[in-house]
């Protein structure tokens, strides 16, 4: 069974999730943008034996710690898509910009695309290309669950930022109304910033875009 334990990172306390199969206690940590002590120190608590790293899009507070973790335990890095190779490239000057520790450089393992899917033990998740907020941005959906890791897509009564290079709002609007409503609005997403909520709670509240926006 898919279970997941959510740890607020970063000066821009980021979502950073860890992902695993109970089953065999085989793990995935999406975003370790940072604080990487305290994520591997949940890992330990857990019991879990942590094989990947996944990215929903290289801004600094979700990509800059995914160099550094990568290089010491050895972890493969998947996604995002090939569109955020600049983001990855300029994670050095990010890091200057926000004030984080100098971010390592890395190439992603493998670039994920719409309709690719990630494995963590027995559980497998869906990926869905959502550009707009980045334009390689994607996220992650357990159908199992009824749970997806959106990153800066969506937020509890907000959506992403698009004034950032290569950001577009009318691309987030369509990423979210065809790539997320369709997973159901019983599902509950977990975004890169704030609480919890679920598809059609936001369908119903959400200023940006409720159904009739």
């Amino acid at each position: 069974m898919f279970k997941y334990l959510t740890i607020p990172v970063t000066p821009f306390e980021q979502n950073c999730s860890l992902v695993w199969c109970d089953q065999t206690l085989q793990a995935a940590v999406i975003d370790p943008g940072g604080d990487l002590d305290l994520i591997l120190a949940e890992v330990k608590r857990l019991g879990l034996t942590l094989e990947q790293i996944w990215l929903t899009h290289a801004h600094i507070d979700h990509a800059g710690g995914t160099g550094e973790l990568a290089e010491r335990l050895h972890l493969p890095i998947i996604g995002p898509q090939e569109g955020d190779q600049f983001w990855i490239d300029g994670l050095p000057a990010q890091s200057k910009m926000f004030g984080f520790a100098p971010a390592k450089m890395f190439k992603p393992t493998r670039w994920l695309h719409d309709g690719d899917t990630v494995t963590v033990g027995n559980c497998t998740l869906q990926v869905r290309h959502c550009p707009g907020h980045t334009p390689g941005h994607v996220v992650f959906y357990s159908p199992e669950a009824k749970r997806a890791f959106v990153g800066d897509v969506l937020f509890a009564g907000s959506i992403g930022r698009t004034d950032f290079p290569q950001g577009d709002h009318a691309t987030l609007i369509a990423s979210i109304k065809n790539r997320l409503w369709p997973m159901g609005d019983d599902t509950v997403f977990i975004p890169g910033h704030g609480p919890e909520s679920t598809f059609g709670r936001e369908r119903r509240s959400n200023p940006y875009v409720a159904d009739g926006q």
